[in-house]
C-alpha cells in the first residue's frame, strides 16, 4: 500500500475546509490554530498541491481542494461510522467447532440447541470434517474421532464409545427378520471404510470366525452407511452415538442386544488458554452433554 497522509492532517483539511477558517477548525478539532495550519501545509507539502488560497482574513478552497474535499469527508465518515460501531457494539461472542460430519449431524445439534436455548447471545459455527480436521486456526473447538491407543493425552474424550448393530426395520436376512447374530453369516454387511475393526469386533464378540467381510456396499461416510441401512441395504456395524438419533426415529432398529466398547472414541480438543468467555461456556456445555451420552449408550 503507497504512503498515505496522517489522518490528522485529512481531519485538519477536512474542518478547515467545512469552516473556511483555520480558527473555527482548531475549535471543533480541540487544537490551537498554528496546528491545524500546520497541518494542511503538511498536507499540500504532501499532494503537492494547494488546498486552500489563504485571504487575510479567509479561506476560500482551490480547485484542487474542492476536488479532493468529497473523497476525503467520504473517507472520514466511513472511518467514523466503522469506529462507532465497534465501539458501540456489545463484545461479539461466537463459537466456532470443527467436528466430524456424522458426528456433527447426528449429536451435535442437540448439543447446540441447548446450548443456545441457555446462551441466545452466542452463535454458533460448525465446520463439518471427513478423516482430517481443518486448520487450527479456524476452530476454537475441535472434535476428532481417535483410536484410543493414538490419542493424544492432550486430549480430552467425550465418552466410552459402544458399537451396535442396526438395519432397517423390515430388513431380512432369507425372508427372515435379522434377529440373531449368527444370520450376520448370510446378510449383506454395509462397510465403513477405515473402521474394518467395527465388523470384527462384532464378528468375535459373537464368535462369528467366518464372517464375510469382502462383500457388501462401501462408503467413508458413517452417515452414509446408516442412510443405507435405512434403505434396507443391509446393516451397519458402528457407534451407539451415531445410529442413536436414527433409532429415535424409528428408522432403524437394534436387531439384538449388543454392548460392546468401541476401540474408536470422541475427543475435543478444548482451548485452556486465551480462551474467550464464549468458548468456555461452550467446552463445559459440551462436557455436560457427553457425559449425559455415555450415560445413554453405557
Amino acid at each position: 500500500m503507497m504512503n498515505l497522509p496522517h489522518l490528522s492532517f485529512l481531519r485538519s483539511f477536512e474542518a478547515a475546509a467545512r469552516h473556511l477558517s483555520f480558527t473555527s477548525a482548531a475549535e471543533e478539532l480541540n487544537c490551537t490554530q498554528s496546528a491545524v495550519s500546520n497541518h494542511v501545509r503538511s498536507l499540500e507539502e504532501f499532494l503537492k498541491r494547494p488546498l486552500f488560497v489563504r485571504h487575510p482574513r479567509s479561506l476560500s478552497l482551490t480547485d484542487v481542494g474542492k476536488a479532493y474535499l468529497p473523497s476525503v469527508r467520504h473517507a472520514l465518515q466511513e472511518i467514523d461510522v466503522a469506529t462507532q460501531s465497534l465501539v458501540l457494539r456489545p463484545h461479539t461472542r461466537t463459537v466456532v467447532v470443527s467436528c466430524p460430519v456424522s458426528l456433527a449431524a447426528n449429536w451435535l445439534p442437540d448439543v447446540i440447541r441447548g446450548f443456545s436455548e441457555n446462551h441466545p447471545d452466542i452463535s454458533v459455527t460448525v465446520h463439518g470434517t471427513i478423516w482430517t480436521d481443518v486448520d487450527p486456526n479456524v476452530s476454537d473447538i475441535s472434535i476428532t474421532i481417535n483410536h484410543r491407543d493414538d490419542a493424544s493425552e492432550s486430549l480430552t474424550r467425550l465418552w466410552a464409545e459402544k458399537l451396535t448393530v442396526v438395519c432397517a426395520p423390515g430388513y431380512t436376512v432369507g425372508d427372515q427378520p435379522l434377529t440373531d447374530p449368527q444370520q450376520l453369516h448370510d446378510a449383506q454387511l454395509i462397510h465403513i471404510l477405515g473402521r474394518s475393526a467395527y465388523w470384527e469386533k462384532v464378528a468375535a464378540n459373537f464368535g462369528l470366525e467366518d464372517l464375510d467381510q469382502k462383500e457388501g456396499p462401501r462408503s467413508n461416510s458413517s452417515n452414509l452407511a446408516l442412510e443405507l441401512a435405512a434403505k434396507s441395504l443391509g446393516c451397519v456395524a458402528l457407534p451407539k452415538s451415531l445410529a442413536r438419533p436414527y433409532v429415535e426415529r424409528g428408522l432403524l432398529i437394534e436387531p439384538f442386544a449388543l454392548n460392546l466398547d468401541s476401540p474408536w472414541a470422541y475427543y475435543a480438543n478444548l482451548r485452556e488458554a486465551n480462551a474467550t468467555p464464549a468458548v468456555r461456556l461452550f467446552q463445559n456445555w459440551l462436557l455436560k452433554v457427553a457425559a449425559e451420552t455415555e450415560a445413554q449408550i453405557g
